[in-house]
């Protein structure tokens, strides 16, 4: 249960219900502090002053009065005007874990708003009705404006929405859950569509996505290294202590662990070879770095969860006009992440490489292939490992530096968070890719080194492997497996060898 306070959501509270496993709810201590702040604005609403939002228009239009018989006409204006997203819709997952974060936000009780407003999302989250989202239209300025305005549609009974795998329209949606939609009052449409969360939303679930890929890569990395005869001196403790990243010494250890008691690495312990090559010798560096950046995402996020992103916001008998709805805390972390997982794509393909390039390595066959010439082997999959990371590369380029001027140049500096987000989980995806192809290609080149064994937690991994990606014994379709070990991979299977 995520018992909503807007103080102590979780990123895993957040992961448990967008994915369906737990329900939601307003405290009761939230639920009396949003009537307070809602006494304030009632008083205001029924007063001559201009309130931002509550009876001026909004933008570049805040300076134009709106008659007192209209306040609530103006409420649904802001929504239906601001729900002009485009694209295909956002994922299901993240529009859940979007309505669970708004619900949070308004539990606050900056806002000003009825605590039904809350509940009733809520509602919708226990009901599994999900409104259908664009995922296209937000700078990431006052907010993430359009794909929370589609939000705020149904719960006005309007747009669209899913239940139970129909899209209907919003308000037959509702009606099959046993809802009834609502009349926004004086302020509650402003506050339902100020503010980050739908950058954050996939913030959250891409962030625990990317940990799976990162706790992954060590495990392939460490496949791979064992199959090309590497050396694990590398990661020797001492060194990494001398050089006392968090990320960096937790990879270092994990490898470490990983490679304990490897019979190919008995059968090679006194050759000739000094240093390995980067993409095998610095991982724990660069594998280590981008754990570093989850953690660092991992704490911003965890702070936007519980923050009020509302403007204007009530304190006290006072209300104040700010820009906390400002996306960029969220677009820096998620332009980062986007970079970050690039890296660990990018020496994943180098390593995968290693594996397939006869000129890189003389103990296994060219491209891993049984019968090089007769079969191609490998050498298509490291071009699809390729040109990922060469997608990636265009991906990893910021959107938080190209701002483009809204609203009559009244919004003239915008975040651009939310094409950040989604930037970013094309990244990901890429990136779970390459490392499906790169562990494809450690299992063979293994198999080749029979009757030698690796260790026993990666002989467990190449188990875990062999159960979707059966042993090569010729030329295949090789996307199939491709795509199994990607689901693999997503699962969590190989991170907690």
């Amino acid at each position: 249960m995520a018992n909503l306070d807007g103080n102590s959501l979780t990123i895993d509270d957040v992961l448990a219900v967008a994915r369906g496993a737990a329900p939601a709810a307003l405290s009761g201590a939230a639920r009396e502090t949003m009537q307070k702040s809602r006494a304030l604005i009632d008083g205001l609403a029924a007063g001559d002053a201009a309130i931002y939002a509550v009876n001026t228009g909004v933008g570049l239009l805040a300076d134009v009065r709106i008659p007192r018989e209209d306040l609530d006409q103006l409420q649904r204006n802001v929504i239906r005007s601001h729900a002009a997203g485009v694209g295909p819709p956002l994922e299901r997952e993240a529009v859940r874990a979007m309505m669970l974060i708004r619900a949070n936000v308004l539990a606050k009780g900056f806002s000003g708003i009825r605590p039904l407003v809350a509940e009733r999302l809520c509602d919708l989250l226990n009901g599994g009705v999900t409104p259908v989202v664009p995922s296209q239209g937000s700078v990431g300025a006052s907010g993430d404006l359009a794909p929370l305005a589609h939000m705020a549609l149904v719960l006005m009974g309007e747009g669209e929405a899913e239940i139970a795998g129909a899209v209907l329209p919003g308000a037959e949606a509702m009606a099959r859950a046993g809802i009834e939609p609502i009349d926004l009052h004086p302020k509650e449409g402003i506050s339902l569509i100020n503010g980050t969360q739908a950058m954050l939303a996939i913030g959250c679930l891409e962030l625990d996505a990317a940990r799976v890929l990162a706790e992954t890569a060590d495990v392939v990395c460490a496949l791979t290294l064992d199959a090309l005869r590497g050396t694990p001196r590398a990661f020797d403790e001492r060194i990494h202590a001398a050089r006392p990243h968090p990320g960096q010494m937790a990879s270092a250890a994990r490898l470490r662990q990983l490679l304990e008691g490897s019979e190919i690495r008995q059968s090679h312990i006194a050759c000739r070879r000094v240093q390995d090559a980067y993409s095998l010798r610095c991982a724990p560096q660069v594998h280590g770095a981008v754990r570093d950046a989850l953690a660092e995402a991992r704490r911003v996020f965890s702070i936007e969860l519980n923050s009020a992103t509302d403007n204007p916001l009530v304190f006290g008998d006072e209300i104040l006009s700010g820009g906390n709805f400002h996306g960029e805390p969220l677009a820096f972390q998620l332009d980062f992440l986007a970079i970050a997982l690039t890296a660990l794509a990018g020496i994943s393909e180098r390593r995968m490489d290693r594996l397939v390039n006869p000129a890189l390595n003389e103990d296994l066959p060219p491209f891993l292939a049984g019968r090089p010439g007769l079969e191609s082997g490998l050498m298509m999959a490291q071009v699809t490992a390729a040109a990922l990371v060469g997608e990636n590369r265009v991906l990893a380029h910021p959107a938080s530096t190209g701002s483009i001027t809204t609203s009559g140049n009244k919004e003239d500096f915008v975040s651009m968070g939310m094409t950040s987000a989604t930037k970013f989980q094309r990244v990901v995806r890429n990136t779970r890719a390459v490392l499906a192809i790169e562990a494809l290609a450690a299992a063979r080149a293994l198999d080749l080194l029979a009757p030698l064994k690796t260790s026993a937690p990666l002989e467990d991994a190449r188990t875990r492997i062999r159960t979707v990606s059966p042993p090569l014994t010729g030329d295949r379709a090789y996307y199939r497996d491709i795509a199994a070990l990607d689901a693999l991979i997503a699962s969590g299977a190989l991170a907690g060898i």
